[in-house]
């Protein structure tokens, strides 16, 4: 048993309540390599934002997680070497969709873990909650929860159609599992492909996929519920064009690929949303700085020369996420 505690590391409940008074929102990170996890951590020391680490069941089985352990303990040190006197870092388990995976994330020191149950009938949701709940909060680790489905595809995690959190169901979820936040659905989606093309309009200027709004009316009714309740949104990349378009122009194919306009966000992030997911962005970044390299220079063959631009794509993009859509920018001083 090792407690995040030790590693430097905390947990979510002190940051959610100063992120809903403040009106911004706490960034999710997901990472599953050096040089993501260097990225995320340069941004948040460089802007003083709290940030949440998130590993989910799939990085967890590529990195290996007794290695994740050790890189949340050396992104808390590589923190302060940068002038971060006390970082405010989070290690969370992403999707967790089975007890004994979140137990064993406990104990290998992660300050926070979801269990995703949503794909069950809502009283197993309860169930399984609740259960995860119970031996999380004996150390103090916080637990988020999902209620509705979002569509799309993100590592294991897949569903063909999304459900909207059905509103009348959260204060009942909620008091009965006793999680400490909530991911609703509200139009949000995984992966890089969040909308169908019939789902969307095109600009007539560009040709770009214009996405549908987010279902506001959904999260206002969740809040009215809930007041000052955690919330979190996943699949909330916005799927940057200017990423897109180079990795097309460099030999990638993304057609039609789109995400959820950053308005929208910074929409949410003043509201009782409190923590964003990232994951795609970061993964286009990377992929469009890499295959830039691969283009313009075929004979590179050190991996330095090609994941140190990617890894400074991925540092410029959390920090303008930081600063220009969530607000958590001098949060963590």
């Amino acid at each position: 048993m090792v407690s995040y505690k030790e590693l430097g590391l905390v947990n979510t409940r002190e940051m959610f309540a100063k992120a809903i008074n403040g009106g911004y929102a706490i960034p999710a990170f997901n990472f599953n390599n050096m040089e993501q996890l260097q990225a995320i951590i340069k941004a948040s020391a460089e802007t003083k934002s709290p940030v949440i680490l998130q590993v989910s069941k799939g990085a967890r089985n590529y990195a290996n997680q007794t290695l994740l352990r050790y890189m949340a303990q050396g992104a808390v040190e590589y923190a302060k070497e940068l002038g971060w006197e006390h970082p405010q870092i989070c290690l969370h388990l992403d999707h967790g969709d089975t007890f004994e995976l979140c137990k064993s994330c406990v104990d290998f020191g992660f300050s926070s873990v979801m269990i995703d149950g949503s794909s069950l009938p809502y009283e197993e949701n309860i169930a399984l909650t609740k259960k995860v709940v119970e031996y999380a909060h004996q150390y103090d680790v916080t637990v988020e929860a999902e209620l509705g489905v979002l569509a799309g595809v993100e590592d294991d995690v897949q569903a063909e159609e999304s459900h909207y959190t059905k509103p009348e169901e959260v204060i009942d979820f909620a008091t009965r599992t006793g999680c400490d936040s909530l991911a609703i659905s509200i139009g949000t989606s995984h992966g890089a492909y969040k909308f169908k093309p019939e789902q969307c309009t095109r600009d007539p200027k560009t040709g770009k996929l214009v996405p549908p709004p987010l279902a506001f009316d959904v999260l206002d009714a969740v809040m009215e519920k809930l007041p000052g309740f955690p919330i979190v949104l996943h699949g909330s990349s916005s799927v940057p064009q200017e990423y897109v378009d180079t990795i097309n122009a460099h030999g990638g194919k993304l057609p039609d690929a789109v995400g959820i306009p950053e308005e929208q966000l910074r929409k949410a992030a003043k509201s009782a949303v409190c923590k964003i997911n990232i994951d795609s962005d970061s993964r286009l970044a990377f992929t469009a700085a890499v295959r830039k390299v691969f283009d313009e220079k075929p004979g590179e063959f050190d991996p330095r020369k090609y994941c140190g631009p990617a890894r400074d794509e991925m540092t410029k993009l959390y920090k303008h996420k930081i600063i220009e859509v969530l607000g958590s920018n001098g949060k963590a001083e």
